[in-house]
């Protein structure tokens, strides 16, 4: 029987959560870093603030929201990897960050409150749903009126040229980079795939108006292998 996309990318960040973010670091030659601190300074995060980090995987941008938060700001990060959360739970616990709270549970149907963030983030997770549109909803209902909903993922490149080597690189070589440093051809096989099947950044802009977002604006990355959306509630 085949598999749903909710049960496949669940097997695939079970499997590769050890090696999650050593492999981010070299799929993305550590751009990833960059492109999250960029977005980081746009969102302007001030003290005090809460914050929803939405498939937050291993709890990187969670982190990095807790320190923009401060002891007196409240995260919340929420993925439906357990193994995924528990390196997540070893990072946060040696950064003695209390101020946040990792949370098993289903991008989905989100356990929170309306109007309960300032802000709710993704960071490469959204490719990972079964439907993007549902999960934007969900994000648009827990974020405050005014708050922010911030996307970072993975893009489709449009310069021609620089796009088909992208995809060369992404189709076969990626997955070897899986195979030879995490063992897993398969699993990174599956993000290539998810990757190129997600939507380009006007059509995703026009899920967020969907999803009932205004002021949405995006900023492109690394010649747009990358994307971050803003929008407000």
């Amino acid at each position: 029987m085949a598999r749903t996309k909710e049960e496949r990318v669940h097997d695939v960040f079970e499997s590769i959560s050890g090696q999650y973010d050593k492999m981010n670091a070299i799929i993305s030659f550590k751009r990833h870093l960059a492109w999250r601190k960029d977005t980081m300074k746009k969102m302007a995060v001030p003290k005090g603030a809460s914050a929803l980090d939405v498939c937050c995987g291993t709890a990187d941008w969670t982190i990095h929201l807790a320190e923009a938060v401060g002891i007196n700001g409240k995260v919340r990060g929420l993925d439906f990897s357990e193994n995924m959360l528990s390196v997540g739970k070893e990072k946060v616990t040696n950064k003695k960050l209390n101020q946040i709270k990792l949370i098993h549970g289903n991008a989905m149907e989100l356990p929170f409150k309306d109007n309960e963030f300032d802000f709710v983030t993704i960071g490469f997770g959204l490719r990972n749903v079964p439907d993007y549109l549902q999960v934007l909803k969900e994000m648009r209902r827990v974020v405050k009126p005014n708050g922010t909903v911030v996307c970072l993922e993975t893009s489709q490149p449009t310069a021609f040229g620089f796009k088909q080597i992208y995809w060369l690189y992404f189709k076969h070589i990626m997955p070897l980079f899986g195979k030879v440093f995490a063992k897993s051809y398969d699993e990174y096989s599956w993000l290539q795939e998810s990757s190129q099947s997600f939507p380009g950044k006007e059509e995703l802009k026009s899920l967020f108006k969907e999803a009932g977002f205004e002021d949405i604006t995006y900023k492109s990355y690394s010649g747009g292998v990358a994307a971050s959306h803003f929008a407000k509630k």
